[in-house]
């Protein structure tokens, strides 16, 4: 892993199934503001065909997975440990930084 890779990313907390895990998130690139699980991933090249189904997918889905993903934020124990653990601290000068 090369120096500018961490550059390019921030760490954050995520989930994987029910588990807290580090991931990053993309500062620049095609995936800025992306979350992924390496900051090599965030310089990878597209898959333009899976991009295009994706797109397909949210196009006529686009409510139910609105409403899956506030009711998961919502009632999801393991999402309201995210929501704390990637909250900047109160602490003068600490926290998360971008």
């Amino acid at each position: 892993m090369l120096v500018r890779e961490f550059l390019e990313a921030s760490q954050v907390w995520s989930r994987t199934g029910g588990k807290q895990v580090r991931k990053y998130r993309c500062v620049s690139g095609i995936r800025k503001g992306r979350v992924m699980s390496s900051p090599a991933a965030c310089n990878k090249p597209l898959n333009v065909s899976k991009s295009v189904g994706l797109k397909r997918t949210k196009a006529a889905k686009a409510g139910n997975i609105k409403m899956t993903g506030i009711r998961t934020r919502k009632n999801n124990p393991a999402s309201k440990r995210l929501k704390k653990l990637n909250a900047p601290s109160r602490r003068k000068g600490k926290g998360r930084r971008l």
